[in-house]
């Protein structure tokens, strides 16, 4: 019996390319065919495989953030690590991820793989997210840099102010930047104490060398006490305490450098630069180094009275005008020299300064009272370095530094501190009153009320114009107790009393990541540094220059980059 004649497999393929093969017929010999009728095979269409686009993603911790490709979208929940869209897309056709919808608080970029032609699975889209963004304004990558000043008074894109620490700063009205002094590099390359005075404009994005010399070690040139002139300079120094008033006039106290004999050692005298005139007046102290405090009568103001000689003091100016001096190292009472917890107030309209608060002597411990409650009888231990701003109220906050805790033991602190001019009380608001302890970073961009920097001297701070407190950097200890430079950004509300780790590493000695200069990034962060140069300017962006630390190759000395660093979603 002859079998039925049988017709070739069909064959189904990928739907967009589906043949439907009918027909396809053979005959055997003797089954009523042409014995010579050849086998015609089945007819195989490969099937088309379509692919995936997806890839990691890290830092997003508040809320969800929308990502798309052409009409396509994904949405990528809070502590996601990856993630895919739900569609594939067909072989050969080209992707180009983008953020769609930021999440609230935070700001998300696609930082590689962002774009291509899928020839396979894409799984290697790298999406960051973060606070804000970092932006290398200016200054090297490299550590060491020699200055470039240009012509003295003219503004230009190649001049910049050599790689330096402990520089003092200000910020006028308009937001612009001035730079003083540091220990660092002149315009030969040599390394010393210097004297230079720097403008920088956001606006032109150019630096303006003004006054001072542009070799190292310079003496100071006083003149006549109380009258301004165009010979007039403070010598060169460093950690000198700084404050800039409302006609714009700019203030300078202290810090280690040279006195008008050209010996150098640790100086009480007062400045005052006037943008203006371009001329500095010698307003009060010495004009040698090495000067001893006259304290007078705790809360009397008398033209006798002076700070002894020191550096690295906390500074603020209050709406009245008012110079604030705390702390320190350097001379008290008797001639010695230690750590200060000293509270000074000097009045440009008497020229008077007042002892308010404080020991006359050295070495003092904390008293700290109880948490949160004011009292007379609180006071901050004699410290250096720590980091100070004055709210919208007139109130003064102090940070950290390396001083004495509750016990009388000497370390790194990261205790805040609030004075009250109106009750000339101070009150222990949070951190610990015990010396070297670890940070508790939390959460990237979470604030909590366990979170706490960990202990540091040499911060920059700033304060905005919602009143919250910003943190960066310092020497100090990590969140595993190591102690070297951070490069963690912190933000302190008062209104919640919380801390919040917004940017940078949670280790030391971190290395720069410095990106494009001009463009902000979440990936770029200034490397480890203590000593810094910080303000803010009239758009609520906080700036950086220098200090000691890591460049982008992780090397470790004096830096001159300058940094801006935008909170993006006014956090």
């Amino acid at each position: 019996m002859c079998p039925r004649a049988r017709r070739a497999p069909i064959t189904l393929v990928a739907a967009m390319h589906a043949i439907c093969l009918v027909g396809v017929a053979f005959t055997l010999a003797g089954c009523g065919g042409n014995d010579n009728t050849n086998y015609v095979p089945p007819i195989i269409i490969p099937a088309i495989t379509n692919y995936t686009v997806g890839g990691t993603i890290s830092g997003l911790t508040v809320s969800s953030v929308v990502l798309a490709n052409g009409t396509s979208t994904v949405t990528v929940p809070a502590l996601a690590s990856a993630w895919v869209f739900p569609n594939s897309f067909t072989p050969g056709s080209s992707y180009a991820v983008t953020v769609q919808t930021q999440p609230t608080g935070e700001l998300c970029e696609v930082t590689s793989g962002g774009s291509g032609t899928d020839t396979g699975a894409v799984g290697n889209v790298t999406v960051v997210c973060g606070y804000g963004q970092w932006t290398w304004e200016a200054g090297l990558t490299t550590v060491n840099a020699s200055g470039a000043y240009g012509t003295q008074g003219t503004a230009s894109a190649s001049n910049v102010p050599g790689a330096r620490y402990s520089a003092s700063s200000w910020t006028d009205s308009s937001g612009d930047f001035w730079l003083f002094a540091g220990v660092g590099y002149d315009a030969t390359g040599a390394a010393g104490y210097l004297n230079d005075l720097w403008h920088y404009s956001p606006s032109t994005k150019e630096w303006t060398y003004v006054s001072g010399a542009t070799a190292d070690n310079a003496s100071g040139v006083y003149g006549t006490q109380g009258t301004a002139s165009a010979s007039s300079a403070p010598g060169a120094r460093y950690s000198a305490s700084s404050w800039i008033d409302t006609s714009g006039n700019l203030w300078l106290f202290g810090g280690v450098g040279y006195d008008s004999t050209g010996a150098a050692g640790y100086l009480n005298d007062l400045w005052r630069y006037s943008p203006s005139t371009k001329e500095w007046t010698w307003i009060s102290g010495g004009n040698v180094d090495n000067g001893s405090a006259v304290y007078g009568a705790r809360g009397t103001a008398s033209a006798s009275n002076v700070p002894g000689a020191r550096y690295s003091a906390s500074s603020w100016i209050d709406s009245s005008g008012n110079l604030w001096l705390f702390g320190g190292i350097g001379y008290h009472s008797t001639g010695g020299v230690g750590n200060l917890n000293d509270l000074w107030r000097y009045s440009p309209s008497t020229g008077r300064w007042t002892w308010i608060s404080g020991a006359d002597g050295d070495d003092a411990a904390g008293v700290y009272g109880t948490q949160g409650t004011a009292s007379a009888s609180n006071v901050p231990g004699a410290r250096y370095s720590a980091s100070s701003w004055i709210d919208s109220s007139g109130n003064l906050w102090l940070f950290g530094g390396y001083g004495y805790d509750s016990i009388g033991a000497v370390g790194r602190l990261n205790d805040l501190w609030h004075y009250s001019p109106s009750t000339g009380q101070w009150t222990w608001i949070g951190g610990e009153d015990l010396v070297n302890i670890v940070g508790v970073y939390g959460t990237l961009g979470t604030a909590a009320a366990g979170n706490l920097p960990g202990p540091r001297q040499g911060a920059s701070s700033w304060i905005d114009s919602s009143g919250n407190l910003w943190l960066y950097g310092g020497v100090g200890n990590d969140s595993n107790g190591s102690v070297g430079n951070l490069n963690d950004l912190w933000q302190y509300s008062p209104s919640t009393s919380e801390w919040n780790w917004v940017s940078g590493g949670n280790g030391d000695n971190a290395t720069g990541v410095y990106g494009t200069r001009g463009t902000g990034s979440v990936e770029n962060v200034p490397g480890g540094r203590n000593s810094i140069s910080s303000w803010i300017d009239s758009s609520g962006n906080l700036w950086l220059f220098g200090g000691s630390g890591y460049d982008s190759n992780g090397a470790l000395g004096y830096l001159n980059d300058l940094w801006q660093y935008n909170p993006s979603t006014g956090s």
